[in-house]
């Protein structure tokens, strides 16, 4: 196990009704004039927002509104937001949705504080110092924004979909109330536990030995994960499934299983350039890529999968458990080809410039293995 530093602030406030105590805990972090960030839609026609704002009003704290956040959310509205903040003297963000919503609020609240331009953040030319605090109400379990320091955006010119993340950015709290998800379409809610999955994936596969804390950890949740996943497909309104769903999906994405470990994500940075290609939902590109990034990564160290098929999917061989967990992605309605997400063969070399050049890159990406343009197309190819 590695040295490692691990600090998670968040005040977590879980259970039905929960989001009635937004005014009560913006006031408590200090907040006196609060930017409410949301997507729209269903947030609106729920009731949602009305009780937020309802629970602002009753502390006496002013707000103003900012919707339209949209899936892999955008550079503009981003800078939409950070000019109201400066214009209006707000001090604290707000937000009332998914990892779209919360994404968008922790780089508005990191470009408000900052001289520069915010994506200066997610190129890697700056790192974020301060920013305004964040609050989140969650609707859908996928993300787990917002319980971490991270965040991507994609930059609407050249649609690069890149990420950053620090300490300045967890939320002051979060409000995880499991009765806000029961309305989802049961795509949505699939791609939410893929999403989850894959960052327990992503912290499995490492080249750190001797961490079974954190191996057992992360076990433990995908099983919890393959365990109640079907069961909200089947009943979307099974309440204790919906718990223990956003309940894991926010201990995956904390780095509470990730501390002392080195970790992948090469899985995240191939799809994330499928998702600004061609706008899919996040976690139906992660279904279609991780499968083909195991297969081709597998010679690397094949015992650490093994050991994933053994403890988690029942299984002996590397191959046998990728497939279990291909399979049980299908069966939960998630996608299983580039041709199911709008992709073509033709699309691959476009895809495979933006990941491994676009935005500054230099050619190769890097976690449990260093990936080239040549392995990048190759990986591509077997999604097809």
């Amino acid at each position: 196990m590695d040295n490692f530093t691990f600090y998670s602030p968040t005040k977590f406030v879980f259970g039905k009704g929960t989001e009635s105590q937004a005014g009560q805990l913006v006031k408590a972090f200090g907040g006196t004039k609060v930017l409410i960030h949301y997507g729209g839609g269903s947030a609106v026609r729920s009731g949602l927002i009305d009780r937020v704002k309802d629970s602002l009003s009753k502390e006496d704290i002013p707000f103003m509104e900012l919707s339209g956040v949209k899936p892999n959310p955008r550079s503009g509205l981003v800078y939409e937001g950070i000019d109201l903040c400066k214009a209006n003297g707000i001090d604290f963000v707000l937000a009332v949705g998914g990892g779209s919503a919360i994404d968008s609020s922790k780089a508005i609240a990191a470009g408000v504080l900052y001289d520069g331009d915010f994506w200066d953040f997610y190129s890697g030319k700056a790192s974020v110092q301060n920013a305004l605090p964040v609050g989140t109400v969650l609707t859908i379990a996928a993300a787990g924004s917002e319980g971490s320091g991270d965040s991507v955006i994609t930059k609407e010119e050249g649609m690069y979909k890149r990420g950053t993340g620090a300490e300045a950015l967890r939320p002051k709290f979060s409000i995880l109330n499991p009765g806000l998800t029961t309305t989802l379409p049961a795509y949505q809610t699939a791609c939410g536990i893929t999403d989850i999955m894959a960052h327990l994936y992503e912290r499995y596969l490492t080249n750190t030995k001797d961490v079974e804390v954190t191996d057992r950890l992360l076990e433990a949740l995908l099983i919890t994960m393959k365990n109640e996943g079907p069961k909200v497909i089947k009943d979307p309104n099974d309440y204790q499934a919906r718990a223990n769903i956003m309940w894991a999906g926010t201990m995956a994405h904390t780095n509470s299983c990730g501390v002392g470990r080195s970790q992948d994500w090469n899985s995240h940075a191939i799809e994330h350039e499928l998702s600004a290609l061609y706008d899919c939902a996040h976690g139906a590109g992660l279904a279609v890529t991780m499968p083909a990034v195991f297969k081709y990564e597998l010679g690397h160290d094949r015992a650490r999968f093994e050991q994933a098929a053994r403890r988690i999917w029942g299984y002996q061989t590397a191959e046998e458990g990728i497939e279990a967990f291909r399979k049980y992605l299908t069966s939960i309605g998630m996608p299983s080809t580039l041709g199911e997400l709008g992709g073509k063969e033709e699309d691959i070399p476009v895809l495979v410039k933006n990941l491994c050049y676009g935005d500054g890159r230099n050619g190769t990406i890097s976690g449990f293995v260093t990936l080239n343009e040549e392995d990048c197309t190759a990986i591509y190819k077997m999604m097809l």
